[in-house]
């Protein structure tokens, strides 16, 4: 088994590098895309050096992965112009893509179980209840401060930050991005903390 885990990882990562240089072949625009990466470029060298000793679930795992994929297409295309979002737009008579709406629900369901797996392994919190308190603490900390990026990005490049922004003229869209960071961090926490448990247990016995 963890010869057959350490298989797929190393496929996820060449996927990742292939993804990562396909998204950024012909982008949209070349500096929104380097700011909508950037995240991946940092996480993926953390994960792989990290490994030997302090090795994730798998269930954490994939979710990285699937939002690292989340966000290398919205670096390709810009989060307003990604033509998933057109569809979703088109199928729900949305007044604006909201493609950027599923990078921060997955900006709370991925740090969620980041941040319960690192809080469970070094016995930080006891008390389930006082667990998913943090949990959600951390994952509106991590939005607070993606937010405050943005906010930055936006006074250093001024007209130039649009695209990174991706507001698209809603006055609210801070907020939404917030309380769908939030809203990520409770699937993560209702849907698959039992199976996030039993990965837990199955990689200390191992």
């Amino acid at each position: 088994m963890p010869g057959s885990r350490m298989h797929w990882l190393i496929l996820a990562a060449l996927a990742t590098l292939a993804l990562l240089v396909l998204s950024g072949w012909r982008p949209y625009d070349r500096a929104t895309w380097f700011l909508e990466v950037l995240p991946v470029m940092i996480a993926l060298p953390v994960l792989w050096l990290s490994y030997g000793r302090f090795p994730l679930t798998s269930l954490l795992y994939v979710c990285i992965f699937l939002h690292a994929a989340v966000l290398m297409l919205g670096g390709t295309y810009t989060y307003a112009r990604v033509p998933l979002g057109f569809q979703l737009q088109e199928l729900f008579e949305l007044g604006r893509n909201p493609y950027d709406k599923i990078g921060h629900f997955f900006q709370g369901f991925v740090p969620a179980l980041a941040s319960r797996e690192i809080l469970i392994r070094g016995s930080f919190v006891r008390g389930r209840r006082m667990l998913a308190f943090l949990v959600v603490c951390v994952v509106l900390a991590v939005s607070a401060s993606y937010e405050l990026i943005e906010w930055a990005v936006a006074l250093a490049f001024g007209q130039g930050a649009e695209d990174f922004l991706g507001t698209q003229g809603d006055p609210w869209d801070t907020q939404s991005d917030m309380f769908l960071a939030l809203i990520g961090a409770l699937a993560a926490l209702i849907l698959f903390g039992r199976l996030h448990d039993r990965q837990l247990k199955r990689l200390e016995s191992s």
